[in-house]
């Protein structure tokens, strides 16, 4: 497991310094704010201090481009947990993306990963999700992983003493959970 204040530590002197941004600890919401006139830098905020939040967050800002980083959280639709099965499948279909590069970020620090549907009121089919984030995964590295994201996964994969993930690193156990790259 990745601590999360090393994590921050490293965005924030790295990336963070460079694009004026900064990764902080939050409380129950994420939130992305854009520098204002009380703060001159751009400020992430994750949830309860969490790794796997603050991840989730860094690809949500990976994703964005400058006109999304200059509104608040970006800009992005959000429905809250309790989506009927409509909201739910209009929620994953706009977080395959965020998910795959969250993946992308947790193979180069190390750390866990497994999807988050976001939703305790109904059922929700979590291996399908998987399988929409993979092949997120598999598409951004089919049409190049963006400059932002490979920067971030680099600096990750170079801090935390990892391999730079590739392609193939990216797959699903048979009985569709992620795979760990340690199962056997």
């Amino acid at each position: 497991m990745v601590d999360v204040d090393e994590l921050m530590a490293v965005f924030n002197r790295t990336l963070g310094q460079q694009y004026g941004t900064r990764l902080v600890r939050g409380t129950d919401e994420p939130l992305y704010l854009p520098a204002d006139w009380h703060c001159p830098y751009h400020r992430i905020y994750f949830a309860h201090g969490f790794t796997a939040s603050a991840l989730h967050e860094l690809a949500h800002w990976c994703q964005a481009g400058p006109a999304r980083r200059e509104q608040v959280d970006y800009g992005y639709w959000y429905q809250p947990d309790g989506r009927d099965a409509v909201q739910q499948a209009a929620f994953e279909a706009v977080e395959a993306r965020p998910q795959a590069l969250e993946w992308m970020l947790c193979r180069a620090c190390g750390q866990p990963f497994d999807v988050s549907v976001d939703n305790h009121a109904i059922e929700v089919d979590r291996v399908a999700f998987r399988r929409a984030v993979l092949s997120e995964v598999q598409r951004v590295y089919q049409q190049g992983i963006p400059a932002r994201t490979r920067a971030l996964m680099a600096t990750l994969a170079a801090h935390f003493d990892r391999p730079m993930p590739e392609m193939d690193d990216f797959q699903l156990r048979d009985d569709g959970r992620v795979y760990t790259g340690t199962d056997h």
